[in-house]
């Protein structure tokens, strides 16, 4: 069971570095205008989404790690959906490199989800 954790944990570090490296690369690739989200100035709010979104693989490493057994696999299960889902409304992307990496996402979501699904207490 500890086992279980600890790879969920590393898993949504992944997931959450994977995201992140999108984002730098955007950066360098020049795909990206200061201040706007998907071609509109973005407001305070849609920051504080943004925030939230790559919240969520950070506060589930701590919350695999702490979370009694059945509320952790249930909440990793549907993070993990609900990101794919996030994630599948906004393909393709501009960036060959973004499509690519949004790949290796769903990857480490499933990877997720499969750990969790078949996470159980030892007897």
């Amino acid at each position: 069971m500890e086992q279980t954790r600890i790879i969920l944990a590393g898993l949504w570090v992944a997931l959450m570095l994977t995201y992140l490296l999108g984002d730098v690369l955007r950066i360098f690739a020049g795909d990206f205008v200061a201040g706007e989200i998907d071609g509109r100035k973005a407001s305070d709010w849609m920051w504080i989404l943004a925030a939230l979104f790559m919240l969520i693989p950070i506060v589930m490493s701590v919350l695999s790690l702490t979370l009694t057994y059945p509320i952790a696999r249930w909440l990793s299960i549907a993070a993990a959906i609900s990101l794919v889902l996030f994630n599948l409304a906004g393909l393709p992307y501009k960036g060959a490199y973004d499509n690519f990496l949004i790949l290796f996402g769903f990857i480490f979501n499933a990877m997720i989800v499969w750990y969790a699904w078949r996470w159980t207490v030892a007897a």
